[in-house]
């Protein structure tokens, strides 16, 4: 899999190199994780779900797209097979109509409900692949007015070119501050508070406390591995609406309903701050309340889901250093090589499904495990057990590996800082951004993304299992609303 470790950057440098004169460029090898994404039944694509303030100039578009993002390489490259069964990247010439679609969508009727006309496009998309002929991308363009935008693009590539990270800095680096066009985006940054005390009892005490952490550490990360490798082996969720039934066969589903809710990054904030949380915790919180809402309906049995219900989430980490949007548009601009692709690792969280009275354990709950598992190694020797598989057994059998863990817990989640600030494109302001997936072997995907003042939730669900997506995703606003309520009660109650 590809790294941002020197060593593996190297490595994949050395195997392309520019030449001067008539000379052509050598292909480059696809990553072992990228190769992956080429196995049957791993055909997983990612998808930028944008809505814009003003209806989209289609040549506007189009015109800026080969000074932006054809810059980088794999999105004006082919994957080809050579003779020895290795998959490489080709240079050569896109034609931009081929890679923007405008459908025409039936809009005259005046009882069109376009909220579900745009939602059927895109489920319909998750039926389709990209056509191997042709670099793995494209952009569908729906100028039809919903209520969360005036204009909706899909921005829509094969997951082989690169995980969201990375194709999220790429994608970053095409915009521009609305406030300011001559300006990139900027991303939030994490802070890390370092102490300064130089007391030798100080010092003795923090190597104490350091020696601790450290088996700490070591213990569970041996725990973790044991329960990555359980649940690749045997140790399967409880049955719920969301968890792949024995016998289902996801190839041959109806398609899967991409359901996008968009709440107040401050009230996030706020809620972080109630509860000494990150934001993270607030978001895992959220999703921890709005399936228990979801589940409790279903089943309607609280005393069961406490006591019975084994609820976990797949997390795929990255690995790779994040380039940030100034670095990869300073490379673009270059027409420097941008080493980019799919480096991750599992971590396992478990999931907390009742029915609380107090909304804010939700996201205490969320603390606890999310802290847990900052204390671990979970993620890379995941990737390293990935390694050891392909070496032993090829791409087949770390695909399987890759594809039983997650069948094996009840959703896949995710979630991707954006900027900072709000952005345009082309003169266009951008309104919400929801990026997810499909394809995946879970049935149910939730994806959190930030941008600007907002954070959006973009649910991904199984036609086949989740009949009532929008329910779903109501109950992620009304889930956030109770436990912003009970922030702000918590909140009156210290200043009373």
């Amino acid at each position: 899999m590809e790294c941002g470790g020197k060593k593996m950057v190297l490595k994949s440098i050395r195997t392309s190199k520019k030449l001067d004169g008539d000379d052509e460029e050598e292909a480059i090898l696809l990553s072992p994780g990228s190769r992956m994404f080429h196995e049957p039944n791993y055909n997983i694509h990612i998808i930028a779900i944008m809505g814009w303030k003003i209806p989209l100039d289609i040549n506007s578009l189009k015109a800026q797209i080969p000074s932006k993002l054809l810059k980088h390489p794999r999105f004006s490259s082919l994957q080809v097979m050579d003779e020895s069964g290795e998959m490489r990247w080709v240079p050569t010439t896109v034609n931009i109509d081929d890679h923007v679609i405008v459908p025409q969508l039936d809009v005259n009727n005046n009882n069109m409900d376009t909220d579900k006309l745009v939602e059927q496009y895109i489920s319909n998309l998750s039926t389709t692949s990209i056509d191997i002929s042709k670099p793995l991308w494209d952009i569908h363009i729906l100028n039809v007015k919903t209520s969360h935008a005036e204009a909706t693009s899909i921005f829509r590539f094969h997951h082989s070119l690169g995980d969201g990270i990375a194709l999220m800095s790429l994608l970053l680096s095409c915009f521009r501050k609305t406030s300011d066009p001559t300006s990139l985006p900027t991303l939030p940054v994490s802070s890390k508070n370092k102490s300064n005390s130089k007391n030798i009892r100080s010092l003795i005490w923090q190597y104490i406390v350091k020696l601790w952490l450290l088996i700490r550490l070591l213990f569970n990360t041996v725990v973790d591995v044991l329960l990555f490798i359980a649940t690749a082996l045997f140790l399967k969720d409880s049955q719920s609406p969301f968890t792949v039934a024995k016998g289902f066969n996801k190839k041959h589903s109806t398609g899967q309903r991409f359901i996008y809710r968009t709440v107040s990054l401050d009230d996030i904030k706020f809620i972080k701050n109630a509860t000494n949380a990150t934001i993270n915790d607030v978001i895992l919180g959220i999703t921890q309340a709005a399936l228990s809402r979801y589940i409790n309906r279903k089943y309607d049995v609280e005393g069961k889901m406490k006591e019975q219900m084994r609820c976990r989430a797949t997390v795929l980490v990255n690995l790779r250093p994040a380039l940030g949007v100034q670095a990869v548009a300073e490379m673009i601009e270059k027409n420097a090589i941008v080493i980019q692709g799919n480096c991750f690792g599992f971590v396992i969280i478990p999931l907390d499904i009742a029915q609380l009275q107090n909304p804010l354990d939700y996201v205490h709950k969320a603390k606890i495990s999310m802290d847990r598992k900052k204390r671990s190694l979970e993620s890379q020797c995941t990737f390293y057990i990935l390694q050891l598989f392909l070496n032993l057994f090829g791409f087949k059998g770390a695909t399987k590996l890759a594809k039983r863990v997650p069948s094996q817990t009840t959703l896949a989640f995710s979630n991707v800082a954006g900027p900072l600030e709000e952005v345009s494109f082309s003169g266009h302001p951008l309104a919400f951004l929801a990026p997810t997936c499909y394809g995946q072997p879970t049935g149910l995907m939730v994806h959190a993304c930030s941008y600007a003042k907002k954070l959006t939730f973009a649910i991904t669900v199984d036609e086949g299992m989740i009949s009532d997506p929008n329910q779903l995703g109501d109950d992620f606003v009304h889930s956030f609303i109770s436990i912003n309520e009970a922030a702000l009660s918590k909140f009156r109650t210290k200043v009373d």
